[in-house]
């Protein structure tokens, strides 16, 4: 009988100025610069490797550039959760961390069959998605100068962190109308953006973040769906002992435009207004009733696109 020769997996350890590959099953490993020439280089050794995964981490952007070169030529990648793999590194008695080490890693995560390829935001939407984070960016730091300006007494501090928030709500301004345009540049983006928009609770930059954030949107299941929004209950059971579940992991961006939409949503959202005081009623707390929301309304946004279909109030998905 012919043995199956073993499927090639790549994993990539990614730093600022540097990129650590190792393969799979073969052993090879190499590092190689950051520069446009040498990941456009790299991209092209792996792809002749015909993979049947790359798996890097994310990396806050830095992985971007190898993600986007590998896509290009057809290459299938996953971006892992950095805890999700470092206690996949863990669990093999790898207790040791370099680049190399990591590499590794990563590959042989891959080659447990428990990754799958990954949807990115085609070249078309990353744009909006850049636009996307430095927004998310901005509003983090109008927070931070907003606590300070709070706990500021001193007039000269305090005229100086007002002007920052001025300077940055018009950055907000200018970034909002950006995106805005963005979206209208592209008409498929243009068209998922207002089927979204069309749901009392979701706004622009909501629509925004989620087409761009969960580009998987639409072709996933219920669960998934949960999974990836981070909406997800996960159970604490052992023996007699059941622990509370809780949401872990997901996508932050999608996790946190789902909850200031199901905040909205809440109050002036027929279907999901019923389920928040629903849940209230029966004793839950506010903040495991507005999650319990966030998923219910990611849920219908994925059978709307998956559908093709406007907002309905009776959609079967609100069930």
């Amino acid at each position: 009988m012919k043995t199956r020769k073993p499927s090639t997996v790549v994993g990539i350890d990614v730093s600022k100025d540097s990129l650590e590959i190792g393969v799979l099953p073969g052993g090879e490993g190499w590092s190689t610069g950051q520069s446009p020439e040498e990941v456009s280089a790299l991209a092209e050794r792996i792809a002749a490797l015909k993979p049947a995964l790359v798996v890097l981490e994310a990396t806050g952007g830095l992985e971007l550039p190898i993600v986007h070169a590998l896509l290009e030529r057809g290459v299938p990648v996953h971006r892992a959760e950095p805890k999700r793999a470092r206690y996949f590194a863990r669990a093999l008695g790898l207790l040791a961390k370099t680049d190399r080490i990591d590499a590794f890693a990563l590959a042989r995560f891959g080659a447990t069959g428990e990754l799958a390829a990954q949807s990115f935001p085609a070249a078309g939407t990353r744009q909006l998605d850049a636009l996307v984070t430095r927004r998310r960016q901005l509003v983090g730091t109008v927070t931070a100068e907003s606590n300070r300006l709070q706990a500021s007494s001193d007039p000269a501090a305090r005229a100086s962190v007002q002007r920052h928030l001025a300077w940055l709500k018009a950055e907000l301004k200018a970034l909002d109308a950006q995106i805005q345009t963005c979206v209208a540049a592209c008409p498929d983006t243009r068209a998922k953006v207002e089927r979204l928009r069309s749901v009392p609770g979701v706004g622009p930059v909501t629509a925004a973040v989620l087409v761009s954030a969960l580009p998987e949107l639409g072709t996933l299941d219920r669960w998934q769906a949960a999974g990836l929004s981070g909406t997800a209950p996960l159970n604490d059971d052992s023996g007699k002992h059941q622990g509370r579940r809780r949401t872990w992991g997901g996508r932050k961006d999608v996790r946190c435009a789902l909850y200031m939409a199901a905040l909205v949503a809440s109050r002036h959202n027929p279907v999901i207004r019923a389920l928040y005081v629903r849940l209230l009623a029966k004793g839950k707390l506010k903040k495991i009733a507005l999650t319990a929301c966030m998923r219910k309304l990611v849920v219908i946004l994925n059978t709307m696109l998956r559908d093709g279909t406007d907002w309905r109030q009776t959609a079967p998905a609100a069930h």
